[in-house]
């Protein structure tokens, strides 16, 4: 495997980079999370001109052809500001699902929106009874002339507040478990039957209640073969998978430097707390969980491009080793802080927030490693 980035994906890191450092300052972002959005819309505008919206997706859909890789450097990039904008939720969960699986018209209409920076997805798979099984689907949708029926319940729909249609997976037939029956509809966020209940999430994202009572829309809406949506959504998650790991390589980077430039001028005794042996050790544990995460996600990332048989089973290792290295990353880091390492006013502890949960999106180490064993 070549782990050398090309001079274009280079130009891309470089590119993400600098927006970071000079727009994306820990007192701008706070002030985004305050805000009715929970992120820039002005910065959205920006990641529209510059391509990174459609960066992932087909040149047939109006996007720019790019590779999980091109996906996974400008994620682990975010990773490192933080970054509150909605692209995991837009444009490589929705968007990635509508170019895979959706109607000529459907990428037409609504990929072309997306890249161009006016409108905002938000995928609806979870549900309270689920956890992490996607075929465990209670929602139904009943075909009723030309249209079909739609009555349930989805939970953390990430994205859901500011989301103009919401793609959702329901039952069409089978019983609620079973992995044939599953289908894929595009719902407008305004439709009729259609109720939203937002909030903020521990990591200062927002998300939605989303339910649905005898809402209505039509056949034309059916994302993917009728019946057979999960292969689809388990490929977009397997897809988000991986971008949201390197999201995490990113925050684990920024946490694990953060705690040693600390050390170094934190002093007991009279000592920088650095010098302490003890908690060298520490910081050596943290440097080594970040690297084989990191290696495991360049890895991951480069099966799931070349189509190997094993993707799927990398896939999980990198998810399984993500979630442990999070949790023990972002822990080091808040105890070699001490207190002041989950105030509001140290990024720290706002960065364990955010790998805590990405821990658990998805599926957490437990789930993976099962499924890493099943495969």
């Amino acid at each position: 495997m070549d782990f050398t980035f090309s001079d274009e994906q280079s130009l891309i890191q470089s590119q993400v980079e600098q927006f970071i450092q000079r727009d994306y300052d820990w007192e701008t972002r706070q002030s985004f999370i305050t805000s009715d959005l929970g992120f820039s819309a002005d910065n959205w505008k920006t990641f529209a001109e510059l391509g990174w919206l459609g960066i992932s997706l087909s040149e047939e859909s109006g996007g720019f052809g790019g590779t999980a890789i091109d996906t996974m450097i400008v994620m682990e990039e975010f990773g490192k500001g933080l970054v509150l904008e909605p692209f995991l939720e837009t444009v490589v969960m929705s968007a990635g699902l509508i170019d895979m699986a959706g109607r000529p018209e459907q990428k037409k209409n609504i990929l072309s929106e997306v890249v161009e920076g006016r409108m905002q997805l938000a995928l609806a798979y979870a549900e309270p009874q689920s956890r992490f099984n996607l075929s465990d689907v209670m929602t139904e949708a009943k075909k009723e002339g030309d249209n079909f029926v739609l009555n349930g319940f989805k939970s953390v729909v990430m994205n859901g507040p500011n989301a103009h249609q919401i793609i959702v997976s329901a039952r069409t037939s089978g019983d609620q478990r079973d992995e044939k029956g599953i289908s894929l509809f595009l719902v407008d966020a305004e439709s009729s039957g259609l109720s939203l209940r937002d909030y903020q999430t521990v990591d200062n994202r927002r998300a939605s209640e989303v339910t649905l009572e005898s809402v209505t829309v039509p056949s034309s809406s059916l994302i993917g073969e009728f019946n057979q949506g999960l292969k689809v959504l388990e490929s977009t998650i397997d897809s988000s998978i991986l971008a949201i790991s390197a999201e995490a390589v990113g925050a684990m980077e920024v946490l694990y430097k953060t705690t040693v430039e600390y050390t170094k001028t934190r002093e007991q005794f009279g000592t920088p707390i650095g010098k302490f042996q003890v908690l060298q050790h520490r910081m050596v544990d943290m440097f080594m969980e970040y690297e084989q995460c990191k290696s495991l996600l360049y890895m991951a990332t480069m099966k799931h491009d070349e189509s190997s048989p094993d993707a799927k089973k990398a896939i999980s290792g990198l998810k399984y080793q993500v979630g442990n290295a999070s949790k023990f990353i972002g822990q080091q880091a808040v105890q070699l802080h001490g207190g002041m390492g989950v105030t509001d006013e140290l990024n720290v502890g706002h960065y364990f927030k955010r790998l805590t949960t990405i821990g658990t999106i998805f599926g957490n180490s437990d789930h993976h490693l099962k499924r890493y064993t099943a495969i």
